[in-house]
């Protein structure tokens, strides 16, 4: 039998990868560790409202940048008027950046034309901000307004929520460094799971069996660490999509990394050369 594999993408975002290893003949299970939800903080609905607005209005935002799939869904919500009339999303000059073909989906799904999508190439060999930057840095010049939409992690309960989330600042650096006023808003939350004694059972088995954990992010790997703190990973494989998760992953003690470009086909195809 074919050894285990552990999605640990949102659970949302698990179940498409989970069909379709088990589509190939893999025992594959979703076994999120992070989970996401709205900024409920009402400074940050008011912030989301207002960035709405200004991103219909032609002539604001030089860009915006949307990290992930999740930040689509929530900066588009469901329930917001555009959407609801199928009104345009954002103002015409304005251009959607996205870090990868997920995120691009997901501003298709949302209605954004595909000529207003700029992201890497299809064939680059990371969909990061740094590839996104090679294809758009002409884009920009100084006094343009470019709005990062991400998420935001778990702050404590005496802490003010920021509007601003939390995230790597690397393009927005290159940004400023260009002369662009930078706007950061967050629009979801990354969020601890609360797995089930049966979640826990099969993550502790999971850590001597020769299952294969597949990270698509660093902080998945921290949450494990958070969630099991006195486990032992000596034993235990991971599967990476970048080489920071990677460095993470070692940190945390997994006895094998290994790594893959993020494209499904090619994960795919790291784990049948694993397995």
């Amino acid at each position: 039998m074919r050894a285990r594999i552990l999605v640990t993408r949102p659970q949302h975002d698990a179940q498409p990868w989970v069909r379709a290893l088990q589509a190939r003949g893999w025992e594959a299970h979703a076994l999120p560790l992070m989970g996401i939800g709205p900024c409920l903080d009402a400074a940050a609905q008011q912030a989301l409202a207002q960035a709405r607005l200004a991103a219909l209005t032609p002539g604001h935002y030089r860009a915006v940048m949307f990290v992930s799939g999740n930040a689509v869904q929530y900066f588009f919500a469901s329930n917001s008027p555009q959407t609801l009339t199928h009104q345009a999303l954002l103002a015409p000059d304005t251009r959607a950046w996205t870090p990868g073909p997920g995120t691009s989906r997901a501003l298709l799904a949302a209605g954004i034309p595909p000529s207003q999508i700029d992201g890497p190439a299809a064939d680059a060999a990371q969909f990061e901000s740094e590839t996104l930057w090679q294809r758009v840095h002409s884009q920009i010049h100084p006094g343009d307004r470019v709005l990062i939409v991400r998420g935001d992690s778990p702050v404590p309960e005496t802490a003010t929520p920021s509007i601003q989330g939390a995230g790597r600042d690397w393009l927005a650096a290159r940004l400023r460094e260009a002369g662009a006023e930078v706007e950061l808003l967050a629009v979801y939350q990354r969020l601890l799971p609360q797995w089930t004694p049966q979640q826990l059972e099969l993550a502790r088995n999971a850590a001597t069996d020769h299952s294969l954990w597949l990270f698509s992010s660093s902080e998945a790997v921290a949450n494990l660490q958070q969630i099991l703190p006195k486990q032992s990973w000596q034993q235990a494989r991971a599967l990476t999509t970048h080489a920071r998760i990677a460095a993470k992953a070692e940190a945390a003690g997994f006895g094998q990394v290994l790594q893959s470009r993020p494209t499904q086909e090619e994960v795919f195809a790291s784990i049948e050369s694993a397995l």
